[in-house]
């Protein structure tokens, strides 16, 4: 299958790798990447040849979040739209984090709002140190609604109420300790810890790797339809909120937010 806002390559020992492809735009979540993203994991689930999966993005950055053209978009459309939208946001995050074969992250940049809620998603991510994070929805009018199931998965509530809401930035040490991120090393190195992570997943049964990872998720913080449904109808919500118009904005017009006291 072709796509535009991805890439998607496999080589012969059975290593997929899934690339954000808008440097341009710090890999920002568009609708079309959603899209594609969802269409990808379809396409590599279904893939026996497939027994494992890199997750990074190209450029500067692993991935600046929702792009807010889009977001902006859904103020301005229909209800019905905007509640497609959410969904296939939420049904992205929701493939990817299904996916029957390991998912390995491979954050090479800075991860904001969404790009936290892809890496959150991973079985196991690792970063570069240097890089630059955070839930930075907030600052913007918005929330972390449909990554939200997946970060407080990730955290737990006590360590994600401590980013969850503040859109603070912190640094690859934190996300580390956050569990964000499982490890943070000079960019250098990033390359061969993945590599590593690699090898040992292709020394494993995949039918009993797919099974493992399955029971983990039963075994684990319960992601079920309510739980998504709820996360959809809080992002419509907040895109239909006037703090969510001033924020955008605000951004677009370079000037802060009225709220902004800092």
């Amino acid at each position: 299958m072709s796509y535009t806002t991805i890439r998607l390559e496999r080589d012969g020992c059975g290593v997929a790798r899934l690339t954000l492809d808008r440097a341009e735009k710090h890999n920002a979540l568009s609708g079309q990447m959603i899209g594609e993203l969802t269409e990808a994991a379809a396409e590599l689930a279904a893939d026996a040849t497939v027994r494992v999966v890199v997750l990074t993005g190209a450029g500067a950055s692993f991935c600046a979040g929702g792009d807010l053209g889009w977001m902006r978009d859904q103020m301005a459309a229909s209800p019905q739209e905007r509640g497609r939208e959410a969904r296939r946001l939420a049904g992205m995050l929701g493939a990817l984090n299904t996916l029957p074969k390991p998912l390995i992250g491979r954050v090479q940049g800075s991860a904001f709002g969404g790009g936290i809620g892809l890496a959150c998603v991973c079985d196991v991510a690792f970063g570069v140190q240097g890089a630059s994070f955070g839930l930075t929805e907030t600052r913007l009018g918005l929330i972390p609604a449909t990554i939200g199931p997946y970060v407080l998965a990730r955290m737990g509530e006590a360590m994600a109420r401590r980013v969850f809401m503040s859109s603070r930035r912190f640094e690859a040490d934190e996300a580390v300790t956050l569990g964000i991120i499982a490890r943070a090393v000079a960019p250098d190195a990033l390359d061969a810890l993945v590599e590593r992570e690699i090898a040992a997943y292709l020394a494993c049964a995949p039918g009993a790797v797919a099974e493992a990872k399955a029971l983990a998720r039963t075994c684990g913080p319960v992601i079920d339809a309510d739980l998504v449904a709820a996360s959809v109808l809080a992002l419509i919500a907040r895109w239909q909120s006037e703090e969510a118009a001033e924020g955008t904005s605000a951004f677009f017009e370079r000037r802060r937010p009225s709220w902004d006291r800092s």
